[in-house]
């Protein structure tokens, strides 16, 4: 079956949503917030944190305004997506990715007026203290695995353009 690129990117972004909303669910049934589960001592854990900040809790308590800004850049990709690589399936990809990654955090911010960050990894320090990584989410992910993507597309892109020197000979 032959999907048109809109479609794919569409499908991709569904998909990345509702895995989000999924994981998402199982925290709240299964832990309060603040609750931490540690599955992997001393490297990887479950928490249920709120975050109305961005990312790394920047702009912290500012969901309101940061949903706003999420609307305006999911309407901002969505109008000028044909000004990123989409004819390709890489590019498509990406731009699922970052749709559904948008999407899955404004809906938090709509609907529990936080985002849900639940992956936690880390390490301790010589003293027991931890050390680590924010705690994150599906959507988080996916929103930074479709922007990496998109530079390495641009890269690509560049890459094989002939420079100015080079078409003038």
């Amino acid at each position: 079956m032959i999907t048109s690129p809109n479609r794919r990117i569409a499908l991709i972004a569904f998909a990345i949503f509702a895995l989000d909303q999924l994981t998402k669910q199982v925290v709240l049934r299964f832990l309060a917030l603040g609750d931490e589960h540690v599955l992997v001592d001393g490297f990887f854990k479950l928490v249920y944190w709120s975050n109305t900040g961005a990312a790394w809790s920047m702009f912290h308590n500012r969901n309101e305004a940061l949903a706003i800004v999420s609307l305006i850049a999911l309407l901002g990709l969505f109008i000028w997506r044909h000004h990123f690589d989409t004819k390709t399936a890489l590019g498509q990809i990406s731009m699922g990715l970052i749709f559904g990654g948008i999407i899955g955090n404004l809906a938090d911010r709509l609907v529990v007026r936080h985002v849900i960050d639940f992956l936690r990894f880390y390490i301790y320090k010589r003293n027991g203290e931890e050390i680590g990584f924010p705690a994150f989410n599906v959507a988080d992910s996916a929103i930074c695995v479709g922007v990496f993507l998109l530079f390495i597309l641009s890269w690509r892109e560049t890459e094989s353009r002939p420079s100015a020197q080079q078409s003038q000979a």
